[in-house]
C-alpha cells in the first residue's frame, strides 16, 4: 500500500502542496524558538563567561529570596561588603589579584547629541583597574581622572564616537564633559548593553561612596583550584568580618557565581521560549485543520477509488495506512522545509535584532535536538490531523465503486453539535463564574471559559453557518444575479466543509480581537488611572528610570514651582509580624512626600489613612497585604545596613493603586532610613506651578532644565498616558506580528479548500459553462464563496474574542486593567479586511477554475 500511498501523492499534487505549506509554516516557527533560544542562550552565556571571569567571588553573607511573582519584589538582597576588604584579600597565599566589583548607572551621549541607548539593554559604567587582565585595551589607555571615559567596543561604534572625542555623561546625578581615551574589548557581544568605564576612585566616589560594594572578584594564583581558593578566603572573611563589624562575607567558586547568573538567564529565555511555542502550537493547530480539511476532501472525492482497492482485495487497514503514509509523507516534507524557513525566520530577526543594537553571537544554530523535534511534531500533527478522514477511507463499503461520488452522503451532525452545546454552555458558565466571582480562581476560570467557548464554537460551525451564511450572503444575492444565489448555495450545501475552512480563520481572528480588545482596555485603563490619580501639572522622568539628583535641585530651585514631589524607591530587607512570613523577605519601596497625597497624587486607601505617612507608619498594597497575611495596626520590620539597628514601623493603610506599582509605600523621611542612599532611585518628580505661572511657562523652565541632561522628559497627564499607551501598543505590535503567521496559514487553508472544491466540483462547473456561465461569472463565484468563507470565519472569531476578552476588566483589575474599551472600528475592519483576504485567496482557484476545458470537465467522473 505504500506505493499505492505514493502514487496517490503523485495524481493529486496540489491538493497535497498547499499542506505540505501548512505544516512548513508551522513547523518553521518551532524550529526558529528553538534556534533562536539557543543563540540567545549562547550569546548571554558568553556575557556571562567573558564578564564573570572570577576563580572566587566574595559577597554578602545574608541574603533574602523574594517571591519573584510578585510585582516589586527583590529576587535576591545581599548585605553589602566593605570594599577594603580586597587589599586582604589580596595579601591570602593562592590569590593573584582581587578587585572590588564597582558599578551603577550612567548616561552617556553620542556624537548626535542624544544618549546612547538601544532596545532594553541596561546602560551602566564599571571601574577599570589598571591591572585587570581580564579585558584588553584596544586603542588607547586606562582613563585616569573624573574628565576620562574608556567605552567597550561595542558601544563605541554605535555611540558614533572615537578615542580622543570629547562628550558629555551624566553621574551620580551631575553633566559632566569627559574625553574617551579608551576602546576597551571585553570578549564577547554584551547584546546591546552600553558599558562605559571610569577610573577606580571615580567608580568609587560615584557608586560606593560609603565604602561598600556587593561583591570583590578573587583570581588565583596559577595551580590553585577553585576549591582550594574559597577555602582559604573563608578564615580571612571571619577574622575581617569581626574586625569590621559587618554582618559577614562568604566566598563561592567562580563556577558557583556563573552557575547562578546562567540560571537567571535561563529562567528569563524560558520564559520567551514558551511564549514563543505558544503562538507556534497556535500555528500547528491552525496548520491541523488545513491538513484534516485537505484530506477528508480528498477522501470524500476518491471514495470510489478505495472502493476499488476494498473490492480487489485490499483490507480496511491497508487503506487507513496508504493515507497514514501520504500524510506522513506530508509531515516529513513540510518539517524538513520547515526547519529550513526557521533558519531563515532566525536569520531575519537576527537582523532585525543587529538593527536595533542587540547583536547575538555565533553562527545560527542546528543542533540535532531541533531537527528531530521539528520533525516529529510536524509528522506527528499531519498524521493525527489525517487520521479520522483515513478511517472514513478505510471504512468505505465495495458497494461504492458502483454509485457516483456525488451521492455520498455526510454523516449526521447530531452528536457534534451536542458535545458542541455543551463545551458552549461550559464555556459561558466558566466565563460567568470569573466575571461574578473573580476572588474566587477568577484567570483559571477565564482560561477554562475561553477554551471551552472556543471548542465548542468550532463544534457547533457547521449549523451557525446554514443559518449565518444566508444573511451574510444576503448583499451578493440582491447585488450579483445570479452568482450570489449559487455561490450561497455552494458553501451552504456543504456547511461541514464550509465551517472546517473557516475555523482556521475563526480561532486567528479569536486571537487577533482579543489583542486589540486587549489593547484597547489597557490604554483606556491607564488613561483613567492617570487621569483620575496623577494630578500634578507635570512631571518629570528619565529614560533611564532614574532621575539626576542635581536636577532635582535645579527644578526646586525654580521660580516658577510652586511644589515638586520626588518619588523615590530602592530595596529593602522586610519582615512581617510574628507568624506572617516564614523569613526576611526582599522588597522594592517607595519613599513619597506625605504632602504629596493631595496635592500632586489622588489615591483613595481602601482602609486606613494616608495621613499616618507622616506619623512614620507605611501603607501596604492590598494584594501585599493579602498574600503576607498583613492587616492594619501590624508590625513591619526593615532590616538596615551595617551597624544600624532594624527599624519598624506600624501599618497605618492598605491601598489599591496602579499608580505606584512597589508593594510598600512609606514617608521620604522613613525611606532615607530604610533604603541606603546608592541603592535609592529616583523614579519621578510631580511639580505643581505656582498660581500666577501658565502651564506653558513651567514646561519651558522644566525643559530647560531637563535639556542638558539628554534622557529626561517633560510631561503632563495627557503625554504620560500617551507615553504609556505607546509603550503598550508596541508590544502588542509583537503579538500582532507573531499572529500574523497564524493567519498567513488560515489564509492558506481558504486558498486550498477552495482549489480542492473546484477539483471536486469539476463535473459541474463544466455543465454550468456548457450552458452559457461566462469564465468571469465562475470566477465571480469562486470569489463570492471565499468572501463568505473569510468573512463567516472572521466574524465568529471576532465574536469568540470579545466575549472573552470583556471578562477581563474584572478579572484583573487589581493589575490595572480596570476600564473596559472594546475598539468597534478595529473590529469592523478586521472584517472588511477579510472580505479582501477572501478576494485574495480566490485568485488562484477562480483562474483555475475559468481555465478548466468545458468537454473535459464535463467528460470528468
Amino acid at each position: 500500500m505504500g506505493r499505492v500511498a505514493m502514487r496517490g501523492i503523485r495524481a493529486h499534487v496540489v491538493r497535497f502542496v498547499l499542506s505540505v505549506l501548512a505544516v512548513t509554516l508551522g513547523v518553521a516557527f518551532v524550529a526558529g524558538t528553538f534556534s533562536l533560544r539557543t543563540m540567545m542562550s549562547s550569546t548571554f552565556t558568553g556575557i556571562v563567561d567573558s564578564s564573570t571571569l572570577g576563580d572566587a567571588y566574595v559577597r554578602g553573607s545574608q541574603a533574602a529570596t523574594g517571591g519573584a511573582a510578585q510585582v516589586g519584589t527583590v529576587r535576591e538582597v545581599r548585605n553589602a561588603i566593605p570594599a577594603a576588604l580586597a587589599g586582604e584579600i589580596a595579601r591570602v597565599d593562592g590569590v593573584a589579584r582581587a578587585f572590588a566589583d564597582i558599578s551603577g548607572p550612567i548616561v552617556l551621549v553620542g556624537a548626535d547629541g542624544t544618549a546612547v541607548t538601544s532596545t532594553k539593554a541596561p546602560n551602566f559604567a564599571m571601574a577599570l583597574h589598571p591591572d585587570d587582565t581580564t579585558v584588553r585595551v584596544v586603542a588607547g589607555r586606562v582613563p585616569q581622572g573624573p574628565g576620562e571615559i574608556g567605552l567597550e567596543s561595542a558601544t563605541l561604534r554605535s555611540s558614533g564616537l572615537s578615542v580622543g572625542d570629547l562628550t558629555t555623561v551624566v553621574l551620580s546625578g551631575q553633566v559632566r564633559q569627559v574625553r574617551v581615551v579608551a576602546d576597551v574589548s571585553i570578549g564577547a557581544p554584551m547584546a546591546g548593553a552600553t558599558i562605559t568605564f571610569l577610573d577606580v576612585a571615580t567608580a568609587t566616589a560615584a557608586y560606593a561612596p560609603d565604602g561598600l560594594v556587593p561583591t570583590i572578584s578573587v583570581y588565583a594564583k596559577p595551580g590553585v583550584s577553585e576549591q582550594d581558593l574559597v577555602a582559604d578566603l573563608a578564615p580571612v572573611l571571619a577574622t575581617a568580618a569581626s574586625t569590621v563589624g559587618a554582618p559577614g562575607a562568604e566566598a563561592v567558586t567562580g563556577t558557583v557565581m556563573r552557575s547562578e547568573a546562567l540560571t537567571d538567564i535561563e529562567g528569563t529565555l524560558g520564559f520567551i521560549q514558551t511564549l514563543m511555542l505558544a503562538f507556534a502550537g497556535v500555528s500547528l493547530f491552525v496548520g491541523a485543520f488545513i491538513i484534516a480539511n485537505t484530506f477528508s476532501m480528498s477522501v470524500r472525492q476518491r471514495l470510489r477509488e478505495f472502493a476499488l482497492l476494498r473490492a480487489v482485495g485490499a483490507s480496511p487497514t491497508q487503506v487507513f495506512a496508504s493515507i497514514l503514509v501520504q500524510a506522513a509523507v506530508v509531515g516529513l516534507v513540510g518539517s524538513a522545509l520547515g526547519v529550513a524557513g526557521g533558519l531563515g525566520l532566525v536569520s531575519l530577526l537576527r537582523v532585525g535584532f543587529e538593527r536595533m543594537g542587540m547583536d547575538l553571537a555565533g553562527d545560527i544554530p542546528l543542533d540535532a535536538t531541533t531537527v528531530v523535534i521539528s520533525l516529529l511534531v510536524g509528522t506527528v500533527v499531519s498524521i493525527l490531523a489525517a487520521a479520522v478522514p483515513a478511517r472514513r477511507a478505510a471504512l468505505t463499503a465495495p458497494v461504492e465503486a458502483m454509485r457516483d461520488v456525488g451521492a455520498a452522503t455526510e454523516t449526521s451532525l447530531r452528536g457534534r453539535t451536542t458535545v458542541g452545546l455543551v463545551a458552549v454552555v461550559t464555556g459561558a458558565t466558566a466565563l460567568m463564574l470569573a466575571e461574578t466571582r473573580p476572588e474566587s480562581n477568577g484567570p483559571a476560570m477565564l482560561g477554562l471559559g475561553g477554551i471551552a467557548l472556543v471548542v465548542g464554537v468550532l463544534l457547533l460551525a457547521p449549523v451557525i453557518a446554514r443559518h449565518t451564511l444566508s444573511v451574510l450572503a444576503a448583499v451578493f444575492v440582491a447585488t450579483v444575479k445570479p452568482l450570489g444565489r449559487l455561490a450561497r448555495g455552494n458553501v451552504i450545501r456543504n456547511p461541514r466543509r464550509t465551517a472546517n475552512t473557516a475555523g482556521a480563520l475563526m480561532i486567528c481572528m479569536a486571537l487577533v480581537s482579543a489583542a486589540a480588545v486587549l489593547a484597547a482596555t489597557a490604554s483606556a485603563s491607564m488613561r483613567s488611572i492617570v487621569e483620575a490619580g496623577w494630578t500634578s501639572d507635570f512631571s518629570v522622568q528619565s529614560a533611564t528610570g532614574d532621575v539626576p539628583v542635581d536636577a532635582v535641585t535645579q527644578v526646586r530651585a525654580l521660580g516658577s514651582v510652586a511644589s515638586v514631589d520626588a518619588l523615590v524607591y530602592g530595596p529593602a530587607i522586610v519582615a512581617g509580624p510574628a507568624g506572617s512570613t516564614s523569613a526576611d523577605d526582599g522588597l522594592y519601596v517607595m519613599g513619597v512626600p506625605p504632602a504629596a497625597f493631595g496635592r500632586t497624587l489622588a489615591i483613595d486607601p481602601t482602609s486606613g489613612s494616608l495621613d499616618t505617612l507622616a506619623n512614620g507608619q507605611v501603607a501596604v498594597q492590598k494584594a501585599t497585604a493579602t498574600e503576607r497575611g498583613w492587616n492594619l495596626g501590624d508590625q513591619i520590620t526593615f532590616a538596615t545596613e551595617i551597624g544600624a539597628p532594624a527599624v519598624t514601623a506600624t501599618v497605618g493603610a492598605i491601598v489599591e493603586t496602579q499608580l505606584i506599582s512597589e508593594p510598600i509605600i512609606m514617608s521620604d523621611d522613613l525611606f532615607a532610613r530604610v533604603v541606603p542612599s546608592a541603592k535609592a532611585t529616583i523614579n519621578a518628580l510631580l511639580v505643581n506651578a505656582r498660581p500666577d505661572v501658565t502651564a506653558a511657562a513651567l514646561r519651558a523652565d522644566l525643559t530647560h532644565v531637563a535639556a542638558p541632561y539628554v534622557v529626561l522628559s517633560v510631561q503632563d497627564a495627557a503625554d504620560f498616558s500617551a507615553d504609556l499607551t505607546a509603550q503598550v501598543n508596541q508590544m502588542l505590535t509583537i503579538l500582532y506580528a507573531l499572529l500574523g503567521l497564524s493567519v498567513s496559514i488560515a489564509v492558506l487553508g481558504v486558498v486550498n479548500t477552495l482549489a480542492l472544491s473546484v477539483i471536486e466540483r469539476t463535473r459541474e462547473i463544466g455543465l454550468m459553462r456548457a450552458v452559457g456561465l461566462g469564465r468571469l461569472q465562475l470566477a465571480g463565484i469562486i470569489t463570492i464563496e471565499s468572501v463568505l468563507t473569510a468573512v463567516f470565519g472572521t466574524t465568529v472569531g471576532v465574536a469568540v474574542g470579545l466575549a472573552v476578552t470583556v471578562v477581563m476588566p474584572t478579572v484583573f483589575a487589581s493589575s490595572g486593567m480596570t476600564t473596559l474599551s472594546i475598539p468597534w472600528a478595529q473590529l469592523a475592519g478586521m472584517v472588511v479586511l477579510a472580505a479582501v483576504v477572501g478576494v485574495l485567496a480566490a485568485l488562484w482557484p477562480a483562474g483555475r477554475a475559468a481555465r478548466l476545458p468545458v468537454l473535459d470537465a464535463v467528460a470528468s467522473d
